[in-house]
């Protein structure tokens, strides 16, 4: 197995010794543009920080790598640059400004050139047709694709002279994979990998595994069940490093997670809980194909019984609207009993860009999971999993509970001895 990434033995100085690097798996994409225009445009005094948990009094006192010291790269399979990208989210939604594109033009170039070619291996038809014809090239073996992708990860904390690095998941959502004896052990996994069985993996799940090989912190922001499989926790626990997940929680979910607790606290009895989600852009596409599309739904789904403690009637469906973009709508309608068995409904609609609500929570978690590294954390991060549909470490859904645990976390690691 590979050794982790040696730091360039020179003199440190104050401002380096601030600098961590930021690898977005999925660089060039509508949410990983948006992480990186975002933060840019923090640090240089362009925009608040709305949005940050970690900007708010709760983060007074906390150790967090600043925004100013970030510095992006990652991996793409996409022929693009972040300028084409920035400006493409522009013209569509205009979340991405165009005073603050050409304020930060010279950053969205150099972040460019951080940016090398990802993995199509097993990808799925979903993702493989966002590649032009000719554009992707013959995926490797896997224990080549593995040995590229560790090779880039040091490469770029080795020319950017970085000690610290943080390897964030934000490609677009991959088909389920079925389970696999393969996929219980660290070592049957390497069994698989020294065998080829592409079969058995995704592309986030050799990401991931680079990453852990490497003794990085991970953030997994997608629905995909491919990334964080058992081996691949397994090796990151035994290296030593922390990650979090799973899918980000923006949007119809997020109200979701607030809303069923209420029925809960005042005994009302939910009947039917309707959910239906209408979205365009690249993750539109990708969900327009079914096997991408359960590997969302069951991912949006499973909150309901877990906060509830049963399931009510409930489906969640989800349509690609090309001319949305990149602004989701979500409608929601629930059936529920009261006093007397007498029925009673409430309904909502939720509208919000989607690279806009994630994106800050993509910051957050990256802020957070380099903490928890350098205050000698290791494995699942269960204080995070408000962030979540389906937080990893833990079965709690109620947001509340979870936001109180985060508390808690923040309120210990302030003032806590903590790693250079």
């Amino acid at each position: 197995m590979a050794n982790p990434p040696r730091a360039r033995r020179t003199r440190t100085t104050a401002a380096q010794k601030d600098r961590v690097g930021v690898w977005l798996f999925g660089a060039m994409g509508g949410l990983a543009t948006t992480v990186f225009a975002g933060a840019r445009a923090i640090a240089r005094g362009l925009a608040a920080p709305q949005g940050l948990v970690t900007a708010t009094p709760l983060a007074e006192g906390l150790p967090l790598a600043p925004l100013e010291g970030l510095v992006f790269g990652g991996h793409e399979i996409r022929r693009s640059t972040p300028r084409e990208a920035a400006r493409e989210i522009h013209a569509a939604n205009g979340s991405l400004p165009a005073p603050l594109l050409k304020a930060i033009d010279r950053d969205l170039v150099e972040y460019g050139r951080r940016i090398v070619d990802g993995t199509l291996v097993n990808a799925g038809r979903g993702i493989e047709k966002l590649v032009a014809d000719g554009e992707a090239a013959k995926p490797l073996p896997l224990r080549e694709a593995v040995a590229r992708i560790q090779d880039d990860l040091r490469a770029f904390m080795r020319k950017e002279r970085l000690t610290r690095c943080v390897c964030v998941n934000l490609c677009s959502t991959e088909p389920k994979l079925a389970p696999s004896p393969a996929h219980a052990t660290l070592a049957a996994f390497e069994r698989a990998l020294d065998g080829d069985k592409r079969s058995l993996v995704r592309p986030s799940t050799l990401y991931a595994y680079a990453a852990a090989s490497l003794d990085l912190p991970f953030v997994h922001f997608t629905p995909s069940d491919a990334t964080l499989i058992p081996a691949v926790r397994q090796l990151f626990e035994q290296n030593g490093a922390p990650y979090a997940g799973r899918d980000g929680k923006t949007g119809e979910t997020l109200v979701k997670s607030a809303l069923a607790p209420l029925f809960k606290y005042r005994n009302l009895r939910v009947l039917s809980w309707q959910g239906y989600n209408m979205l365009g852009d690249r993750d539109g596409v990708v969900l327009d194909d079914e096997e991408n599309k359960a590997t969302k739904v069951e991912s949006k789904d499973r909150v309901l019984a877990q906060i509830l403690g049963y399931a009510p009637h409930s489906k969640v469906a989800i349509d690609y609207v090309p001319s949305l973009g990149d602004n989701k709508t979500a409608w929601d309608f629930i059936h529920f009993e009261g006093f007397l068995g007498y029925r009673m409904s409430l309904q909502f609609t939720w509208q919000g860009c989607d690279a806009v609500l994630a994106a800050p929570l993509v910051l957050d978690l990256l802020r957070l999971v380099e903490l928890a590294q350098r205050r000698g954390e290791r494995g699942a991060q269960a204080q995070l999993a408000c962030f979540f549909k389906q937080p990893i470490g833990t079965d709690e859904q109620d947001l509340h509970v979870q936001w109180h645990r985060l508390v808690a976390w923040l309120t210990a690691a302030r003032g806590a001895p903590t790693a250079p």
